[in-house]
C-alpha cells in the first residue's frame, strides 16, 4: 500500500468513527442528559490528549487575547453546542435521520462563510443546497421509526454550532496546532460543561452501562483515535482531498444504525443520503472550499 493509499485509509476510518459517534450519542442519550454526557466524554478524553502532546513534539504558539477569546466561543460552540445539541435532538430522532443530517455539514459551513464572510455564493453552492436539503427531507418524511422534526431541528442547531467553530477557527491570528487546539477545546469544553452539568444534578443520575459505555467509546474512538486517524491521513493527501472523504460520515452513520440500534434504514433513506453526498461532491469537486470540523 503506498503512502497516498494508506493516507486515504486513514481519512476513510476516521470518518467512520465519526459516523458512530451519532449511534454511541443515541445509546447515551436514553440515560443520560446532554451536558453530564458531554463532561464526562470529555473528563475522559482529555488526559490521553495531555499524553499526546509531548509524545508528538507539538507546541502552543503565544497567543493574544483575541485568540483566547475566538477559542473560548469556538469550545462553546464546537464543544459544547454541537455534543450538547446532537444528544438532546437524538432523545428526540432516530440516529438514522441524525446521520443524513450529519453529511449537511460541509454545506452548512459554507453557508456560513458566504453569510458571515461574505464570500460570494456561486450557483454550484445554491444547487448542492437544494439537493442535499431535497434529500433529507425525502429520507427524513419517509422513516417509521418514530423520528421527530423537532429533534431533527436540534442536529440542525448542532451542525450550525460546529459551522460557527469552523468560521471562527479561520478568524484566528494564529495558527494553532491541530492536537492543541483538540486539547484547549476538550479542556474548555469540560469547564463549560461540569458548570452546565450541575443543573442536571448529576449526582442524583442513575444511567445504565449502556449508557456509560457508549460515552467512554464516544470519548477514546473518536475524540482521541480520530484525531490521530485523521491527523496520519491528512498528513499524506492535500487537504482538498481530505475535506472530500467527510462524505463518508453519513454512510458509516446509517450502516451502524441498523445492527446496533435496530433502526429501520429503507429506500427512502438511502436515496437521501444519496443525495447528500451527491451534493456535497459535487460542491467540492466543483471547487468550493470544503471544511472539516476538528472540535465536535
Amino acid at each position: 500500500m503506498n503512502n497516498r493509499t494508506l493516507g486515504y485509509a486513514y481519512l476513510v476510518l476516521s470518518m467512520v468513527t465519526v459516523g458512530s459517534t451519532v449511534v454511541a450519542s443515541k445509546i447515551a442519550a436514553a440515560s443520560l442528559p446532554p451536558f453530564s454526557a458531554t463532561a464526562l466524554r470529555f473528563a475522559l478524553a482529555l488526559p490521553f490528549l495531555l499524553v499526546l502532546v509531548p509524545v508528538m513534539k507539538v507546541r502552543l504558539p503565544l497567543l493574544g487575547r483575541g485568540d483566547w477569546l475566538l477559542l473560548f466561543v469556538q469550545a462553546c460552540a464546537g464543544a459544547i453546542g454541537y455534543t450538547a445539541l446532537m444528544m438532546a435532538g437524538l432523545q428526540r430522532t432516530s440516529a438514522t435521520e441524525a446521520g443524513i443530517i450529519l453529511g449537511l455539514l460541509p454545506l452548512v459551513a459554507a453557508l456560513f462563510s458566504v453569510l458571515a464572510l461574505g464570500e460570494r455564493p456561486t450557483w454550484r453552492l445554491w444547487g448542492a443546497l437544494a439537493v442535499a436539503l431535497a434529500g433529507v427531507l425525502l429520507a427524513t418524511g419517509g422513516t417509521g421509526d418514530g423520528g421527530s422534526w423537532r429533534g431533527n431541528l436540534f442536529v440542525l442547531a448542532a451542525l450550525g454550532c460546529e459551522a460557527v467553530f469552523i468560521l471562527l477557527n479561520r478568524r484566528m491570528r494564529v495558527a494553532v496546532p491541530a492536537l492543541w487546539l483538540s486539547v484547549l477545546m476538550t479542556g474548555l469544553g469540560l469547564a463549560l460543561s461540569l458548570l452546565a452539568a450541575l443543573f442536571e444534578a448529576p449526582w442524583r443520575l442513575q444511567p445504565d452501562t449502556a449508557a456509560l459505555w457508549a460515552v467512554a467509546y464516544y470519548a477514546l474512538v473518536p475524540t482521541v483515535g480520530g484525531f490521530l486517524l485523521w491527523y496520519a491521513g491528512c498528513a499524506r493527501v492535500s487537504a482538498a482531498e481530505a475535506s472530500l472523504t467527510t462524505a463518508i460520515a453519513p454512510v458509516a452513520a446509517l450502516l451502524l444504525a441498523a445492527p446496533v440500534l435496530g433502526e429501520y434504514v429503507g429506500p427512502l433513506q438511502w436515496t437521501g443520503v444519496a443525495c447528500v453526498l451527491a451534493a456535497v461532491l459535487f460542491a467540492g469537486l466543483s471547487g468550493r472550499r470544503a471544511v472539516v470540523a476538528a472540535g465536535g
